[in-house]
């Protein structure tokens, strides 16, 4: 398990293109018929993958958790972007369909992922943070989400934010977990953009070809940088950045987010004349 340290606003300013490539994307998560996991200290996230083919994958620890199961501590939200699987979690089977999100709750001893068909595997996104209250696991099916349309053609922002864990749809300790879905010919995401210092972010980009990319902007609204991301790599957001992107086409990307609050409109919001 790799471990990220987030360089802080002041060392962010002095990164070239590669060091803040290696400090704040993730790449290389995605590998058919295994569990690809890294652990950053920005609010302890841990971000992955699980791809099962023809076995299942059980999901166990690490030595960097120093537990003696993955969720003994630990609370995790999964999204599956890919076909149709299936999660058992403590000897109960959760079918997941494409866009559907299952939440796994402390303590938790057994987590296995499989799929339905080896040859068109699901693709579960992992991502977990610490947890200090038990909450129990439950699942979300995309229709079950709330959804709350926002943008508009003419800024090139028309979106789908759906939301599964968070206040009002599944219970979780920290963990605030959903999916945005840019409609075509829109390319632009949290523009203007916010921070919010109560908590990180974690962005994964899917749904784009091997040719597209977004890029990402980040840094503090007076040093602004970018990152070029592909599909199916993830941003680390610290709480101190702004995170807002744009793509050359239309997009999806999961955000979760963990910290002090669970309140999704708690940003400290920017105008876009404030960006330099």
């Amino acid at each position: 398990m790799k471990i990220y340290q987030m360089p802080d606003a002041v060392r962010t300013q002095s990164l070239n293109t590669a060091e803040l490539r290696e400090a704040f994307l993730v790449q290389s998560l995605f590998n058919p018929g295994a569990i690809s996991l890294v652990y950053s200290d920005a609010d302890r996230a841990v971000i992955g993958f699980a791809v099962p083919k023809e076995e299942p994958l059980h999901l166990g620890t690490y030595d960097e958790l120093r537990s003696e199961y993955f969720a003994e501590r630990r609370e995790l939200g999964v999204l599956n972007i890919g076909s149709p699987g299936k999660v058992k979690v403590d000897g109960k089977d959760f079918v997941i369909d494409s866009m559907d999100c299952l939440y796994v709750g402390k303590g938790a001893r057994e987590v296995i992922f499989s799929s339905r068909d080896a040859q068109k595997p699901a693709e579960f996104y992992l991502l977990s943070y610490p947890a200090h209250a038990i909450f129990p696991t439950a699942v979300a099916r995309k229709n079950q989400a709330t959804a709350s349309p926002i943008g508009l053609d003419m800024t090139a922002n028309k979106r789908v934010i759906y939301k599964y864990i968070h206040q009002y749809g599944i219970k979780s300790c920290q963990l605030v977990m959903g999916f945005t879905q840019l409609e075509p010919g829109s390319v632009w995401n949290t523009m203007p953009p916010h921070t919010h210092l109560r908590r990180t972010e974690v962005y994964m980009y899917f749904n784009m070809d091997s040719t597209s990319r977004v890029f990402h902007f980040m840094g503090e609204p007076t040093e602004s940088r970018h990152l070029l991301v592909a599909n199916r790599e993830v941003v680390i957001s610290p709480s101190w950045s702004i995170h807002a992107g744009a793509g050359t086409q239309a997009y999806c990307f999961c955000w979760g987010m963990g910290g002090e609050n669970q309140t999704f409109d708690d940003m400290d919001r920017l105008a876009i004349g404030d960006l330099k």
